[in-house]
């Protein structure tokens, strides 16, 4: 590993591309290159995830054959292994070498004994690219075989991974908000009048109702709005879908005015939490089973499922059950392995752009 001037001067110039508000894949290509002088390595895997699910969206690999994508998607998300990224994702540190996690002997993993070894290469250094509690990315640097790994790269990789983690989350802002590109939209506020019409709206309400197709005030909208004095959870939410056919979340509350009190409206772009769900309306999924179904993409045990959801295991077992019966599997893994073929992987090896939330945007 370099140290000194030159190291100092290889970070700036990572952090400066990390500054520059480029797509996923041109960040990658631009940031490989200037981390391999700075912590060498033989082969890398780099992929944008889904914040939500932790679900790959980009997945890009160097000196390893592209058709064992596959397998490493089979090995992350449906095998028994060590050093994967959900665990990565849930530590404090999010940076680990494969000789740490099997105590050196590499071996241990699945991965390295059909993969790594035949080609010659050894230790990994998996990094989560994370910030602000959301993780945005993957990247695993490989090398040959009896060259594992610094502690002091661990300490670098792990310095410059919120660094990469933004560049991702602002360069996928940047290129949805470009000129055709697909949102993101500041949010709208529409009032609605307790007679069910449209008493005034923002710059960006009139825009949202223009996507939504309707020069007044939807039925849907009407409907939410009326609902409001009836919701005992919290005030009532609404998913549309616009005319290019993107989501939309609708909101409401009470705004009291001089007389009966009006209906304020907040129209905005779903959050990377809501987009997984919105994945598993075809399922027939309740709003429970959805959330379940999204913690169980990022691998979490029984104990850390109810813990997040603050429901017991028994219950927690009669959702699953119910899941597992909507979607025609029988475990986790198959529960899984479904999102993934029908939702992830057709978009991810066609190539399919992602949005500001970290999933798939909708085709313009």
């Amino acid at each position: 590993m370099k140290r000194g001037a030159a190291l100092q001067n290889l970070t700036g110039a990572i952090v400066e591309i990390c500054r520059a508000g480029l797509p996923p894949d041109e960040l990658r290509a631009r940031v490989l290159p200037r981390l391999r002088r700075a912590v060498p390595f033989d082969a890398a895997f780099w992929t944008t995830v889904d914040p939500a699910t932790l679900l790959f969206t980009q997945p890009h690999q160097e000196e390893i054959a592209p058709e064992t994508i596959p397998y490493f998607i089979e090995n992350e998300f449906l095998g028994d292994d060590v050093n994967k990224w959900a665990a990565l994702a849930r530590g404090r540190e999010g940076v680990r070498t494969l000789a740490g996690a099997t105590g050196g002997d590499l071996a241990a993993s699945a991965r390295y004994r059909d993969i790594f070894r035949p080609l010659g290469l050894g230790d990994e250094l998996r990094a989560v690219l994370r910030v602000g509690g959301a993780c945005w990315g993957d990247m695993c640097l490989h090398r040959e075989a009896g060259v594992p790994f610094s502690k002091d790269e661990v300490l670098y990789v792990r310095r410059l991974a919120p660094h990469l983690a933004e560049a991702i989350r602002a360069g996928l802002l940047l290129s949805s908000a470009a000129p055709g590109g697909a949102g993101p939209r500041e949010p709208g506020l529409l009032v609605v009048l307790p007679d069910g019409s449209l008493g005034s709206m923002t710059d960006a309400g009139a825009r949202w109702l223009e996507d939504l197709g309707s020069a007044g005030l939807p039925t849907e909208i009407r409907a939410l709005a009326a609902t409001l004095g009836r919701v005992g959870a919290g005030p009532p939410r609404l998913r549309l879908r616009t005319r290019a056919g993107r989501w939309a979340v609708l909101h409401a509350s009470r705004l009291p005015t001089a007389g009966a009190d009006a209906v304020a409206v907040i129209i905005e772009e779903p959050s990377p939490a809501e987009l997984a769900p919105l994945l598993m309306l075809a399922y027939g999924l309740t709003s429970q089973e959805q959330a379940v179904t999204t913690l169980v993409c990022r691998g979490l045990s029984t104990r850390e499922l109810s813990g997040a959801l603050h429901i017991t295991p028994n219950t927690l077992q009669d959702h699953l059950k119910s899941i597992f019966e909507k979607t025609g599997v029988s475990s986790r893994r198959e529960l899984v392995a479904t999102l993934l073929r029908e939702q992830y992987l057709p978009r991810a090896m066609a190539g399919q752009t992602v949005g500001a939330s970290g999933f798939f945007a909708a085709p313009g």
